[in-house]
């Protein structure tokens, strides 16, 4: 609120929705991708081809990262120009933070479909450990630290609330990655794990 002394709400709000909305294109689309070439019967052919587990899901992560770098683009539009929400810190450091994150939250929905044989298990999977949390637990509606201690924990394991950190600071206080780096860190740990288990989960054979 230092940093907002009006409060002004859509400096709080516009902000965090870009994380929510790279949340929903990336894990929510994805998670249906691996799940429909199981469905309709082509996963089989994928696997019996040449093409290497990394080969396949960076194919099918391609598509959706640039709908997503689109949409997040979109966003910032919107909330500069329409809704008059003032950017302080770096656009470079954003849209570098909005990438990582964006590859994170693509290969999370990869493995959940690639850890699932229906189109729905894996959508509502998807619901509950990614969108969810990114709405609920990433301090985009409710301050994390009034949350009990428990919930508290659990958030940490929430990557939209380091997104958001990264974000918010950059709108509201425009620092830079001198104080950012330990948040643009966790997000680079956890793209790089998900990259590794999604590859690694499309490495089975079929049953």
């Amino acid at each position: 609120m230092w940093y907002n002394t009006d409060l002004v709400s859509r400096n709080f709000i516009v902000p965090g929705l870009i994380a929510v909305i790279l949340m929903i294109i990336a894990a929510m689309l994805t998670s249906l991708t691996i799940a429909r070439e199981w469905e309709n019967g082509t996963m089989e052919q994928l696997l019996s081809t040449p093409v290497r587990p990394v080969e396949l899901c960076v194919g099918k992560l391609s598509a959706y990262f640039v709908l997503g770098i689109v949409d997040m683009l979109i966003s910032l539009f919107v909330g500069m120009v329409v809704f008059h929400v003032p950017m302080r810190g770096s656009p470079v450091l954003l849209f570098v933070s909005s990438c990582v994150f964006l590859f994170g939250a693509l290969s999370w929905g990869i493995l959940i479909s690639a850890m699932n044989r229906n189109q729905l298990s894996a959508y509502q999977l998807c619901t509950l450990t990614s969108f969810l949390p990114a709405f609920l637990l990433s301090g985009f509606i409710y301050s994390i630290q009034s949350m009990p201690l428990v919930i508290q924990f659990i958030a940490l394991f929430v990557p939209a609330r380091y997104f958001i950190d990264i974000v918010k600071g950059i709108f509201l206080k425009g620092i830079g990655l001198e104080i950012l780096w330990f948040d643009f860190l966790l997000l680079l740990v956890y793209g790089v794990a998900m990259f590794y288990l999604a590859t690694k989960k499309l490495r089975q054979k079929v049953a």
